[in-house]
């Protein structure tokens, strides 16, 4: 039904409550940068409006930090803008910390748990080949 694909990827030995946060920041990210992925507002038959929310199904993977890393890479070498989140977030607690602890790490550091994408289906495919969704 749709030619794109909205994935999150998270670190499977992450605890439930980690990987719900991880996957709430994570598409933050897409919903700013591709305004298109989302809908319009809701309306209730009272008339009470409310926010959008995304046009396609979320689909939720998870992998071991291995396959995280095989995802990151697979993503970059194919130019894909996407949402990252590093282990380091769960000790920041605001926007300035968080960036920073990105910031101190070189690409190959990165301790990956959680990305998110909106791209074209196809080459999304290819970039979470492998992996299972989420249970």
């Amino acid at each position: 039904m749709f030619d794109t694909k909205l994935a999150v990827v998270l670190a499977e030995d992450l605890p439930t409550w980690q990987k719900l946060n991880v996957t709430a920041f994570a598409v933050s990210g897409i919903g700013k940068v591709y305004g298109e992925v989302v809908g319009e507002d809701y309306v209730d038959g009272s008339g009470n409006r409310y926010l959008p929310m995304f046009r396609q199904p979320v689909l939720i993977f998870s992998a071991d930090r291995e396959k995280l890393r095989t995802v990151y890479e697979r993503a970059m070498n194919r130019g894909l803008k996407f949402s990252l989140f590093t282990e380091d977030l769960f000790a920041t607690y605001n926007d300035a910390d968080n960036r920073a602890a990105v910031r101190r790490c070189p690409s190959e550091s990165l301790r990956i748990v959680g990305m998110a994408f909106w791209t074209d289906k196809k080459i999304l495919d290819k970039v979470l080949k492998g992996l299972s969704l989420c249970q």
